[in-house]
């Protein structure tokens, strides 16, 4: 009689706890108790404390053998939330985040993400892209994914936003990527998006401020070609930095070869970024960040 083969068991369900508290002892403890207790197991774990900010910034990936809900885990741990005065987030690993990207007339971030997402190369679900011009309406239905057209003017500012926000609360959206989105956004847009806007700029600024800034960069001979992804805030350009990325030109570049690393670099640093964002890996620390890699 032949032996039947043995049958696969079936993953287990994987989460994410992150959290940010004051600094004290037993906190690590707490959490690991809390896991093995309610029959988890730790994957991977990260964590840091600020001496600066007095605060402790943690990231665990956990799985559970034994059928549970997320909703449960976050029921039972609220308790030790509470003692240790944590902001916390238990969330599916699984699941992938919904986004809305927006986008105006540089299209090389936009289309970076869309490959990569449709790729598996990013953990998101892009729920709609926004726009203020056309562009790009073609390129995102060949995506089959939602394209707004939101004109914006001086004197439509209020309403184009109000019709933003009602697409991000639609469509469930946790996270907001300005691809070249070449508007600024409202003091209270910020604010009620805090901590859910991811933007990109090349890193001359302030020193190349305006049209063609890698014009203006290649005329004062610079070598190193940069670029940011930093948060939004009703601060222009000085929300806390994600990532950046850099890449060293030498003395016979053109200013439209300027232009091409550029860009590259910017679809690397802003893909990391929503990348790190999307697996929780990103923590707030005042005007810096956290970031577990």
């Amino acid at each position: 009689m032949s032996e039947q083969p043995a049958r696969a068991e079936a993953p287990a369900d994987q989460y994410v706890l992150t959290l940010s508290c004051p600094d004290k002892q037993g906190i690590v403890h707490a959490v690991s108790s809390y896991l093995f207790m309610t029959g988890c197991n730790i994957e991977d774990s990260q964590q840091f404390g600020d001496h600066d900010t007095g605060l402790f910034f943690m990231r665990v990936h956990f799985s559970a053998e034994a059928p549970v809900t997320v909703e449960k885990l976050r029921a039972s741990f609220t308790a030790i939330g509470d003692a240790f005065r944590m902001d916390w987030r238990i969330s599916r690993a699984d699941e992938k985040m919904r986004i809305v990207l927006m986008v105006s007339r540089f299209g090389h971030c936009l289309n970076d993400l869309l490959f990569r997402a449709r790729t598996g190369a990013l953990p998101v679900e892009i729920a709609a892209v926004v726009s203020n011009h056309t562009d790009f309406a073609e390129l995102v239905a060949s995506y089959n994914i939602p394209f707004h057209h939101i004109p914006v003017t001086k004197d439509t500012k209020v309403q184009a936003e109000a019709r933003l926000l009602d697409v991000v609360r639609e469509e469930g959206v946790e996270l907001v990527v300005l691809a070249r989105y070449m508007q600024v956004l409202s003091d209270d847009l910020c604010k009620q998006l805090s901590g859910q806007i991811i933007n990109i700029h090349h890193s001359f600024l302030p020193s190349f401020k305006g049209a063609k800034p890698y014009h203006q960069a290649h005329a004062r001979g610079v070598k190193l070609i940069g670029a940011t992804a930093h948060y939004v805030t009703a601060d222009l350009d000085e929300g806390p930095i994600i990532e950046q990325e850099v890449e060293r030109v030498g003395h016979d570049v053109t200013p439209d070869q300027l232009v091409a690393v550029g860009r590259d670099v910017e679809c690397q640093a802003l893909a990391r970024a929503v990348k790190w964002h999307a697996e929780r890996r990103i923590l707030l620390n005042g005007r810096r960040t956290v970031v577990f890699t």
